[in-house]
């Protein structure tokens, strides 16, 4: 089959013959329809991203598509079906996972397409609890980019970050996680939306989507032009999507007295907020995310499949899976404005 196979940091992606995995005993092999091209994939290859996977590695991790074949043991899943794979998988060695937790309790899980091979090829092989049904109203394209795009921010703003109806809302960054974060705002019940973003275009987007104010850092402590649009008092939560801790600070200096920030963009750099003293007095809790859980996907789908989530403009750009450098560089140069570039496998139709 072919895959797009990355050989290590700083080194081309190249598309190879790799014989097609087989499932073992639980597992299930899925014929690849669509796979999404996240930040971490490009964090991967340039090196900033630090990984426990051994190159070479088939990248990938927001992938559906139909499963081809199941392994020994699997139930409840036959050739044909469509399905959306939640990436994460436990490791096995930890305390948790020795215990018989599930993914999400695990200590050090592994990532599909970064420790072990993903999606951007013509098969992946996942374990049968990874697999969440999609319905044939969800077009393949969509149920990928769920996997990661939307799962993520679904968890960002209405799970660790705890949105209630009415409640004010910054989201800082408006690209491919960023952009849902507004939707889900919106989606669930936010009062007030500020979206925070030095592109013009990404502005004029979150704005489309529900914004009710677009602030470009360049003008100003976005901080403050949120505090007057809000009375002086500021947002109950503010969501940084970046990972840069000027933007963090000023997530931070967004919120109102109780309010609370979530870390979900990521680098190396050290959290620095200014005095203690200020955060102790204006009561407030910083939180982060790291992914979402399999229970995140399944809503998203129902709420896809129901039409109460649309998500469809998302995809950006649709490449086969032989384009994937050039998708890459699409995002990386963010040519066009893309919040999400797609690699579609073989013949498979988007629906």
């Amino acid at each position: 089959m072919k895959a797009v196979r990355w050989h290590g940091a700083g080194k081309p992606l190249l598309v190879e013959d790799v014989p097609v995995p087989e499932p073992g005993p639980g597992e299930v092999q899925v014929r690849v329809a669509a796979c999404g091209i996240c930040a971490s994939d490009l964090h991967m290859f340039d090196g900033s991203l630090p990984t426990r996977g051994h190159p070479p590695i088939t990248p990938g991790h927001e992938a559906s598509g139909t499963v081809a074949a199941v392994g020994p043991g699997v139930v409840g899943w036959t050739e044909g079906d469509r399905v959306a794979i939640f990436p994460g998988k436990r490791c096995g060695r930890c305390s948790r996972c020795i215990d018989g937790g599930p993914v999400e309790r695990c200590m050090f899980p592994l990532n599909m397409g970064i420790e072990f091979d993903g999606a951007w090829a013509e098969y992946v092989v996942t374990d049968q609890a990874a697999l969440v049904r999609l319905p044939a109203t969800v077009p393949f394209d969509v149920g990928a980019i769920l996997c990661d795009a939307v799962g993520t921010p679904f968890n960002a703003v209405l799970e660790t970050g705890g949105l209630r109806p009415g409640e004010r809302v910054a989201v800082f960054g408006i690209g491919g996680l960023g952009t849902h974060g507004v939707m889900l705002a919106r989606l669930g019940g936010a009062s007030f939306i500020a979206a925070v973003d030095s592109s013009a275009a990404a502005r004029e987007r979150a704005l489309r989507l529900g914004a009710d104010i677009a602030v470009d850092p360049a003008a100003g402590p976005p901080s403050v032009t949120i505090k007057d649009a809000t009375g002086g008092e500021g947002v109950d939560l503010s969501i940084d999507f970046v990972g840069a801790n000027a933007v963090l600070k000023q997530a931070v200096a967004s919120l109102a007295i109780d309010g609370r920030a979530v870390v979900v963009g990521v680098s190396g750099e050290r959290i620095q907020l200014g005095p203690s003293a200020l955060f102790a007095v204006m009561r407030n809790k910083l939180l982060s995310v790291m992914g979402y859980t399999k229970r995140h996907l399944e809503t998203l789908v129902q709420l896809v499949s129901s039409g109460r989530l649309d998500v469809s403009g998302s995809v950006s750009v649709r490449l086969p899976i032989e384009d994937a450098a050039e998708g890459v560089s699409i995002l990386s140069e963010k040519r066009g404005d893309p919040v999400r570039v797609v690699l579609l496998s073989g013949d498979s139709s988007p629906a």
